[in-house]
Formats: C-alpha cells, structure tokens, sequence
C-alpha cells in the first residue's frame, strides 16, 4: 500500500509558489520563446528612439491589414497616429465599445540623453568640437561614460522638411564618446564623491571632432574645428547651425542587442523599458483570434519624465481615439458616454518592473520580488514609501487578471518594486487609473534596468505576449 505523506499534498495545494517557466513549459513553449525573442532583438536595433518605433509600427500595421481611423476605413481593425511619438491600435469587439474597452498601455521613450538645442561648441581648452547634452529621464550618469554612442533622431528645417540622422549605428559609420577622467587623477575630482555626484551633467560634453578647418590664405579661422564641423554636417545633411535649434537629437548606446548567457536564455540590450511591452502587446492584438470587448494598444511617449506633453499619458489622446471609436461603431459619443466608457473599461499597465538583483539582492524582499525567468509580474503596486504616487488595483481585478492568466496556461508571479522605504518608482497606471477604470501593472522583470544595456528574460518576454494576448480574447 502506498503511504501518502499528506503534510506535501496540503502544502502543494494551499501554497503559493512561482513557477520557473524553463521548468514547467513544454519542449514547444520553450521553443516558442526563443523564435519569438529573434524578432524581437531585430525590432530593439531598429526601435532606439520613440520616433523610430512608432515608424516601425505604422509600417507593420499596413501589413497586418490595419487601417488608419482618419482615412474613413471599413472593418474592425484600425489605428491611429500622432505627432509621430504616439499610436493607439484596435481590434474592436463584438460587444459595443460602450461597455468598455481592455486596454494595454505601454510607454516607448527610454532613458537617453539629447542634445542641447544650441549644442555644437569648440572647447577653448583642448581646441575639440563638443556637443553639449541634457540627460532624460533616471539614468546613473557615470553610466554613459566612456562607452561607445550614436546620434538618432530629427532635424526639422523651418520648411517643413524632415531630415533622419542615424549615426554610429553601422561598422563603417563613426560612434562618438563622453571621455570619463583617468582613475590616476580622479582622486579628488571623483573619488571624493558620492556616486551620484562623481560625474555631473556639465561633464557628459561629447566629443565631437578634433580637425580643423583648414584655409592656406588664412591662418587664423575663428573656431575652425566647430567650422569644419559644420561643413561636414551642411555636405552630408544640408543643414546649417541654426537647424539645431528645431532638432530632436538623441544619444543611446551604439550596438545591438544580443543573446546573453551561455544558454542565450536571456537578451541584452538599449531601451527594454519599456520597449519590450510595446513589442509584446503590438503583436498580442495583432495575433488576437477573437476578442467580445474592444482591444487597444496604446503606445505611450515621456513616461519616463513623468508622462507629460501632448504625446505623454497625460494626454487627451487616448481618450479622444476611444470616443471616435465609439463614433465609427456606430454609438454615441457625448462626453457621458465616454466617461462610462473608461469607467467600464480594464487596463494593464504594461510596465517592467525590477527584477531580484543577484549582485544586491538586499534592496529586494526575496518573496515579493520579481525573479528573472519566472514570467510576467503582476504588480498590485508601485509607488515609494506608503504607496506614494501608485494605482493600487484593487483585489477583485488582480484576482480576474490572475484567473485569466492560469486558465490560459500564461507563466506568471507577483511583483513588487523593491522592499518598503528602499526607493520607489512609478508607471502609467495611475494616469489610467483617473478615468475610473480598472487597471493594474503588468510586465516583465529587467535587470539593470535605466542602464545603458538591460537585461531581460526569452521566458519572461514570451510570457509576457501570451498573458496580454489572453487579456485581449478573455478579460
């Protein structure tokens, strides 16, 4: 007769446990994740600036057969662009839009550092061309020293032309560098410090040049490395110093993303915050196969300074694409529809959170932390001290999100941001959360996250497709 040990079956039964999705998945999930991580590393080379990905989507979705809302479409999926830094996608569904839409909102800006708006300059000590900068977001500035970077974003002339610049990007193409100071001379001038001071923002100068312009009649050219400078850029780009000032330029680290780890389990690269979770729910609405409520995407720009400006979640555009969905379905759209609307409606913040540092594993509670390779967090909430500046969602949506996730096999754990008092940080969920909705924080956990080069999960990305793609058809 077999002997059953009933402390082990109570405890498998009343237990929470995370899984480790390389354990439970199959040999067919497993391959999954890492098919759909070789796409998705391609999109993280081509995706280094806001720009740039809502350009990459606009393409894709005339491919997947969406249609742009402003060009009076027929049929159930449709989009629509703004100001070249935000989209919004749907698939509307078979209940009317009124009853509430399920929403996944992801933001697309990363940390960075741009350029001044007047940033070219000749430094009068060294005679170099430097390009003067203005970080963006959390960063750790001593970070971005010394490493190789490349120059991305737009200048717009006063004509209206729209001139691309990606530079540093191809082997043949130059990078450019914030030189750090020598640790033999650092000892006062870092060493002294605390680390967050050990490189202030005058010091992140780029160099840009170091030729000046040469002229045998004259010998004496004012500022002839910034003039030579200039002549490069006005041969290659037909710009002018001046063009600067309507430019948005960005500097991000030089390179691609790459397979980590001697099993290539895991992708290292620019910009996984929160580019992962635009690339996860894109193609979750694109790959929906049926769906009651109305799905959307929406791709969210400046979260990391707080989502503001007319392309942050501040917005009003998010709600003005749901109130002429609700138009183009063929229901009214007064003010008072559309607030039931958000009111009815269900939202993931499709957000990344932090995940358990091997090397600082003392910032985190080991039973509350999001563990690398375990699937997506489901993160009640975030914020810093006593829930400052969270959503905190509430418990029977948490619980729907949950039940949907184990019905549809997705790998999933709980998240939080750190232990109590450790720090803090935030994400769109509370912008979402003012229109009375439900919503809670949903994605997957990095390491080294706000870095030049995060660390992310095939598992947790795979994960993390499937749990917005069950969202979409179940929720």
């Amino acid at each position: 007769m077999k002997k059953t040990n009933k402390a082990e079956d109570l405890r498998k039964k009343l237990t929470y446990k995370r899984k480790n999705f390389w354990e439970a998945a199959s040999e067919q999930e497993v391959k999954k994740a890492f098919d759909f991580a070789e796409d998705y590393k391609a999109f993280l080379n081509l995706c280094k600036t806001d720009r740039e990905t809502i350009s990459y989507f606009e393409e894709l979705l005339a491919k997947k057969g969406f249609a742009n809302l402003d060009d009076n479409p027929q049929g159930k999926k449709i989009f629509r662009i703004s100001r070249k830094k935000n989209a919004a996608i749907a698939v509307i569904g078979k209940r009317p839009v009124k009853e509430g839409v399920n929403l996944v909102v992801s933001h697309i800006d990363s940390p960075r550092v741009d350029l001044k708006q007047n940033p070219l300059h000749e430094d009068g000590t060294t005679q170099l061309g430097i390009l003067k900068t203005h970080y963006y977001g959390g960063i750790k500035k001593y970070q971005w020293m010394s490493t190789p970077l490349a120059i991305h974003g737009v200048f717009v002339k006063q004509n209206g032309e729209t001139i691309s610049v990606s530079i540093g990007e191809e082997e043949d193409e130059p990078v450019f560098v914030m030189p750090d100071l020598l640790p033999h001379l650092a000892r006062k001038e870092q060493y002294t410090k605390k680390i967050g001071e050990a490189v202030a923002a005058h010091h992140m100068n780029i160099v840009f040049n170091s030729v000046p312009f040469l002229e045998k009649e004259n010998k004496e050219i004012k500022e002839a490395v910034k003039l030579n400078a200039l002549i490069l850029l006005n041969e290659k780009y037909g710009i002018i110093e001046e063009d600067f000032l309507s430019a948005e330029l960005e500097v991000v680290p030089a390179g691609k993303a790459r397979d980590a780890g001697i099993d290539k389990s895991m992708v290292l690269g620019y910009g996984q915050d929160d580019r992962i979770c635009a690339y996860t729910s894109a193609n979750a609405i694109f790959d929906i196969s049926a769906n009651d409520k109305t799905a959307i995407v929406y791709l969210a720009d400046k979260e990391e300074i707080g989502s503001e400006g007319n392309t942050g979640a501040k917005s009003i555009f998010i709600l003005d694409f749901i109130a002429d969905l609700l138009k183009y379905n063929g229901e009214a759209y007064d003010s008072a529809t559309l607030r039931k609307t958000l009111i009815n409606s269900q939202i993931l913040s499709a957000d990344v959170n932090a995940a358990i540092n091997p090397n600082f594993p003392s910032v985190h509670e080991n039973e509350n932390a999001v563990h690398l390779g375990f699937g997506v967090s489901v993160t009640k909430f975030t914020g810093a001290g006593g829930k400052s500046g969270s959503n905190d969602a509430n418990a029977e949506f948490n619980a729907k999100i949950i039940g949907i996730f184990n019905a549809e096999g997705v790998n999933w754990q709980i998240g939080a941001l750190g232990k109590v008092d450790e720090g803090g940080g935030g994400t769109i969920a509370k912008y979402m959360a003012e229109y009375g909705a439900e919503v809670i924080d949903c994605g997957p956990g990095l390491l080294g996250m706000h870095s030049l080069y995060e660390l992310s999960s095939k598992a947790d990305l795979y994960s993390s497709y499937k749990a917005y793609k069950a969202f979409f058809e179940k929720a």
